[in-house]
């Protein structure tokens, strides 16, 4: 089918959409640590059944020794690191905030790229990365004023969080795409599923969280989103993500991967009661317009 990778890259950004959304509302409820290994558990069990069906294994032993190291070092840079600083900053600020943040992770993923495996880097690069600092810049930086005091309307520590994870999830996708190769996308996901569960599990041992963890699993609410958010996240969204970047070029993939801080305006709006101020809604699409600049 012609434009099946274009096509998986935008349903993987209404995907992410959907998860942000769902893991904002349960991390508010059992916190990020709870929130990212459950979910990523959810999405195991998810695999297990898509590679038993299609695949006639429970797990992906068929997949090369170089594909299990580089999706390994993928999951633990891009689920543990990445994620644990994106799901934390929605403790401080919404995921419509944090996703903007995210556009910087394609730029980052380039960036990358271009050191590990010689791609090409050129002004409209730097352009396209300038306007999407503008656009995030446009956001964060807005001040409001308390008894005459300008104060800063997001949390600083929630954007250096947020900031973190578009670092981890940028880095991440250059190691998924080296390790992929051409093996199968949803497998090569539960790959780095499974080195997620392996990082979480020993940093939650070390922190000894895991007494948060039971509480989050008896949450029914936070669960609800957890399942929802698990498979439009780390099942669903990111193989969507490995078809995207299998059958078109990374470029194409992550610009219409970066277009969620566009779809998630309107339902933040509803679901979250959350208000659309004009400065996010111009700095988003000033963000997306500089991703697509950046990979013309």
């Amino acid at each position: 089918m012609e434009y099946t990778g274009e096509l998986a890259g935008l349903a993987t950004a209404v995907c992410w959409t959907a998860t942000a959304m769902s893991f904002q509302f349960a991390t508010r409820r059992i916190g990020s640590v709870s929130v990212n290994l459950i979910r990523l558990v959810f999405a195991f069990l998810f695999y297990v059944a898509y590679t038993k069906i299609f695949m006639g294994q429970w797990l992906p032993f068929d997949a090369p020794v170089r594909a299990w190291v580089y999706l390994s070092i993928s999951g633990v840079i891009g689920f543990v690191l990445g994620d644990f600083f994106l799901f934390k900053s929605y403790e401080f600020i919404s995921s419509k905030i944090s996703m903007l943040i995210m556009t910087m992770a394609p730029p980052t993923a380039a960036v990358v790229g271009w050191f590990m495996m010689g791609e090409t880097f050129s002004m409209m690069n730097v352009l396209g990365m300038m306007l999407v600092i503008v656009g995030v810049s446009l956001v964060i930086l807005k001040k409001d004023v308390e008894n005459g005091i300008k104060k800063s309307r997001y949390s600083l520590k929630g954007i250096l969080l947020a900031f973190g994870g578009a670092i981890g999830q940028g880095v991440g996708a250059v190691f998924s795409k080296v390790g992929m190769g051409d093996y199968d996308p949803f497998a090569s996901s539960q790959i780095r599923v499974i080195s997620g569960i392996i990082g979480f599990a020993i940093l939650i041992t070390l922190m000894k969280r895991w007494g948060g963890v039971v509480r989050g699993v008896k949450d029914r609410k936070a669960s609800k989103a957890l399942v929802v958010g698990s498979f439009f996240g780390p099942f669903l969204g990111v193989s969507l993500g490995m078809i995207a970047f299998k059958l078109t070029s990374v470029g194409i993939a992550s610009t219409l991967m970066a277009t969620v801080p566009v779809f998630i305006l309107l339902p933040s709006h509803l679901i979250f009661k959350e208000k659309l101020m004009l400065n996010e809604i111009i700095g988003a699409f000033i963000s997306v317009a500089g991703i697509v600049v950046f990979f013309i």
